[in-house]
C-alpha cells in the first residue's frame, strides 16, 4: 500500500468517526479527568431533535461532583439550581451547605444544522470511576433525554440516548512527584 492510500484511508475513518461523534449524542469533550482535580466540562451538542431547533439544555449535575458553575452564553438565560446538602463540605475556608444540582440554558435557539458547546466548570468527586452526567435537550419541537446509564457488563455504545461519560482516574501520588 502507497503511503498515499494509507493517508487518504486514515482521513477517511478520522472524517468517520468525528461525524459520529459530533452528530450522535451530547458527550464531553474531554472524557478522561483525575478523581479529586478541577474539571471543565464541554458538553458538544450536535444536533436537534429529528430537525427542530433545540431551544433548551439541561444539565443535571453528578452526585460527588462540587461547585458547578456554568458559562453564560450570549443569546441563551441561565438558570442554575441549587439544593440543599445531605453532607455540607468545607471550600476554601467556607461550609458549603446547598450546591448545584442542575443548570439549565434556555432561549437559542440553535438550528439543527448547527453544533455548539455548553460548559460547567466544577470540582469533581474524589474517587475514581465512571462519572454519568445526564442532559436533557428540548426542541421546539420534542426533548431527548440523554441519560441512559449502562448496567453492570454493558457499554454505552448499546443505548439509544446514553448520558456523557466522564472515566475519573486515579489520583497521582503527591509522594512519587520528584523535583
Amino acid at each position: 500500500m502507497s503511503i498515499l492510500n494509507a493517508v487518504i484511508r486514515i482521513s477517511a475513518l478520522l472524517s468517520a468517526s468525528l461525524s459520529l461523534a459530533a452528530g450522535a449524542h451530547i458527550t464531553l469533550e474531554t472524557r478522561q479527568a483525575e478523581a479529586g482535580s478541577y474539571y471543565k466540562a464541554v458538553f458538544r451538542v450536535g444536533h436537534g431533535c429529528d430537525g427542530s431547533p433545540i431551544k433548551e439544555i439541561l444539565v443535571r449535575i453528578p452526585s460527588g461532583v462540587q461547585g458547578a458553575k456554568p458559562m453564560p452564553k450570549a443569546g441563551w438565560q441561565l438558570v442554575v439550581d441549587k439544593q440543599p446538602l445531605d453532607q455540607p463540605y468545607n471550600s476554601h475556608g467556607k461550609t458549603v451547605r446547598e450546591d448545584t444540582a442542575s443548570v439549565r440554558w434556555s432561549g437559542g435557539p440553535l438550528p439543527d444544522a448547527f453544533y455548539d458547546e455548553f460548559i460547567i466548570s466544577a470540582k469533581l468527586p474524589e474517587r475514581s470511576g465512571k462519572l454519568y452526567w445526564q442532559v436533557t435537550q428540548i426542541c421546539e419541537q420534542g426533548r431527548i433525554d440523554w441519560i441512559e446509564t449502562p448496567a453492570e457488563g454493558h457499554s454505552l455504545s448499546e443505548y439509544k440516548t446514553p448520558a456523557a461519560l466522564l472515566e475519573l482516574t486515579p489520583k497521582a501520588d503527591p509522594s512519587a512527584h520528584q523535583h
